[in-house]
């Protein structure tokens, strides 16, 4: 374990607390006690991009901030980010890093993500309650405060057995963590367990709120396997009882009142105090651009690969809403036939386009060795591809007039905000019923999941670069001034904000117990 700007002769310390020296520190507990969060994030990309602007809000609000990362994570992000010049405008964040226990070639993605979940719980937990030990005796002074992702239900168990409050947050949809609650009455009903090659076009009615839309291809991949036995099912039916069995505070997530009020609403039937403060990247780049104290930096992003900056000199070169971003983000790969199937379908669309293809090995299954001559041609006529983009950016362009997207819920969010349709194609998780909603409910774009075929691909990019352009455009629109207005002064996010910082605030006057 490491810590940055932090003297390290305080690494690693946990002395045992005399009589007089818990008595001590009770009596500031009492209200004396500066307020300081420590803030653990869910170790993948998303969740991380997402929590970080969390963080740096909070920081920005007079709240010690220590942001724990893997070793892992934060070795990526030191690699491909402005990390060290973002902290220097932060008095008071610091990060600290934490084995994950698993070994350094190890994915910790795609299709062996699942083994990230279990080596967390064994070997981080104890890690992770001597660390929070270890500041009651070293700068900056005691944890007052836990924000952690809520799938990381160790750290809700540790925060009771040492006595500091806890607040989860959960960085996917509002959506899709609705549907993890009402999992078990599905399975309940007989509406699950469920087959891949079933109807999957048959209505799911055991989701209040969802009744009228949701369909079984719109919950999450795991719930075509047809085993509720699956390490995948089991762990995320576990999330509504993990988060009413423990004593957190309240539930923060990144959305706002306006975008999924109705679903919100069932939520709150069973875990009423949400803090609904998104969205997050565009909460962060309101507060800097009014901060008198803190400069505008030139970028906020938290990748974990090499952004390449250059295309947004292309961007700049096109006319206004004429690109379409093409971008499956972090996690999602393809085939070769896939690839192939989009490449095809994107040149024939006749639209400009630029297209992230993410480089490293798990990206593309069996990568072509040669890409046809027309492809390529056509290409280099209306498209820019790079490895990685930075995505904020792009979306906030003048010249983005549609996003294809694997929907994951920074991604939607993003997209939303800056008032970009969006053609839909999800790869897992959360993605399946955002598509929907981004379709069915939210009326931005167009859904296309299950399938992957050119002449669709073609049509879908038509659709919503000419033939529905202006409809998807306005209805976009719509909904980016409803979340700018969400956080302006009185706006439903600012207020959420304002109150979780009280409330962070409160806490650091409730810690009563010490180990």
């Amino acid at each position: 374990m490491n810590y940055e700007g932090i003297n390290n002769e305080s690494e690693g310390k946990h002395m045992s607390k005399t009589p007089e020296k818990k008595s001590k520190i009770a009596t500031m507990a009492e209200g004396e006690l500066h307020p300081h969060v420590l803030i653990f994030p869910l170790p993948l990309q998303g969740p991380v991009n997402a929590t970080f602007k969390l963080a740096e809000l909070l920081s920005l609000s007079g709240i010690s901030v220590t942001f724990l990362l893997t070793d892992h994570i934060h070795g990526r992000l030191n690699r491909h980010t402005n990390l060290q010049s973002r902290l220097r405008q932060y008095p008071g964040f610091r990060i600290k890093t934490i084995s994950d226990g698993l070994p350094a070639d190890h994915p910790r993605e795609g299709n062996r993500y699942m083994e990230l979940f279990d080596s967390l719980k064994a070997k981080t937990r104890p890690l992770f309650k001597e660390m929070l030990c270890a500041y009651e005796d070293s700068p900056p002074g005691p944890v007052t405060c836990i924000i952690s992702d809520g799938i990381l239900d160790f750290t809700g168990d540790v925060a009771d057995e040492v006595g500091v409050p806890i607040f989860f947050i959960r960085t996917y949809s509002p959506t899709c963590l609705w549907i993890f609650f009402c999992l078990p009455k599905l399975v309940q009903s007989g509406e699950l367990p469920f087959h891949g090659d079933d109807d999957l076009d048959e209505a799911v009615k055991g989701v209040p709120g969802m009744e009228t839309f949701l369909r079984r291809r719109d919950l999450p991949e795991f719930c075509r396997s047809g085993d509720i036995t699956d390490p995948k099912f089991k762990l995320y039916a576990a999330e509504g009882k993990g988060l009413l069995n423990s004593r957190s505070r309240g539930l923060i997530l990144n959305t706002f009142e306006e975008l999924d009020g109705s679903i919100l609403a069932e939520i709150r039937n069973v875990c009423p105090n949400l803090y609904t403060v998104g969205p997050l990247h565009a909460a962060l780049r309101t507060k800097l651009k009014s901060s008198e104290t803190t400069p505008f930096p030139s970028s906020s992003s938290n990748s974990l690969w090499p952004e390449d900056r250059s295309c947004l000199a292309w961007l700049d070169k096109q006319p206004r809403k004429s690109v379409i971003y093409v971008s499956f983000g972090s996690i999602a790969t393809l085939t070769k036939h896939q690839l192939m199937e989009f490449w095809h379908g994107l040149v024939n669309s006749e639209q400009r386009f630029l297209w992230v293809f993410r480089r490293e090995p798990l990206a593309v299954k069996d990568s072509p060795t040669e890409i046809p001559a027309d492809l390529e041609e056509s290409t280099k006529e209306r498209g820019f591809i790079v490895g990685w983009a930075p995505q904020e950016e792009v979306l906030a362009h003048p010249a983005m007039g549609g996003f294809v997207t694997h929907c994951g819920w920074n991604s939607t969010i993003e997209s939303v905000s800056e008032g970009v349709p969006m053609v839909s194609w999800p790869y897992f998780l959360d993605q399946q019923v955002n598509s929907r909603f981004v379709e069915a409910v939210y009326n931005v774009g167009l859904d296309m999941k299950d399938t992957c075929d050119r002449v669709i691909i073609e049509k879908m990019v038509r659709d919503l670069m000419v033939e529905k352009k202006d409809e998807l455009l306005q209805r976009a629109e719509e909904m980016a001034g409803m979340a700018r207005r969400s956080l302006v002064e009185g706006g439903s996010s600012f207020c959420n904000f304002q109150r979780l910082v009280n409330d962070i605030k409160k806490s650091s006057s409730s810690r009563v117990h010490y180990p």
